[in-house]
């Protein structure tokens, strides 16, 4: 075991980072909006596609829109924003070079963009949407900001 304080700052900072990239990492897993029928069944949204766990389909984020663009709703098309969200957030903290406020901010606008995604869901009949993603977006956000907010130096810059 070390005693020197610097070393040891570095290692929790280096334990820190690692468990951020987790989290935010697994947020590209989990779904970001769960849509319930009065039938019965369910639809999973993903930021990299749709999943319906009764009949076992698969439609990826691009074939979506690459292959059913037509008369697609508004509110869908905030699905691919918050992905690029997602993104910009993800890479900050995959390099770890990031600054923080743009990871938690990108965390924050992917919450947004599925809090619309499940609002224009829930209007249509017979469905209710979720908005899973909005919540586990904005704890990850909360998370990695406060737990870096500490650890930036005198110029912004995270250690």
């Amino acid at each position: 075991m070390t005693t020197d304080p610097a070393a040891r700052s570095d290692s929790q900072s280096s334990a820190r980072r690692r468990l951020q990239l987790f989290f935010v990492f697994v947020l590209g897993l989990v779904p970001w909006s769960v849509q319930t029928f009065t039938t019965g069944s369910t639809t999973l949204l993903f930021p990299w596609g749709l999943v319906g766990p009764s009949t076992g389909s698969v439609t990826t984020i691009t074939d979506f829109f690459l292959r059913f663009t037509m008369g697609l709703p508004d509110y869908i098309l905030v699905w691919p924003v918050g992905v690029a969200c997602y993104l910009v957030a993800l890479s900050g903290a995959l390099f770890g070079r990031e600054d923080v406020r743009l990871t938690a901010a990108g965390l924050v606008l992917a919450g947004v963009t599925q809090l619309e995604v499940a609002r224009g869901f829930s209007v249509q009949p017979g469905r209710t949407a979720w908005p899973v993603g909005t919540v586990l977006l904005w704890a990850v956000a909360g998370f990695v900001y406060w737990s870096r907010a500490g650890g930036r130096e005198a110029d912004g810059s995270s250690r």
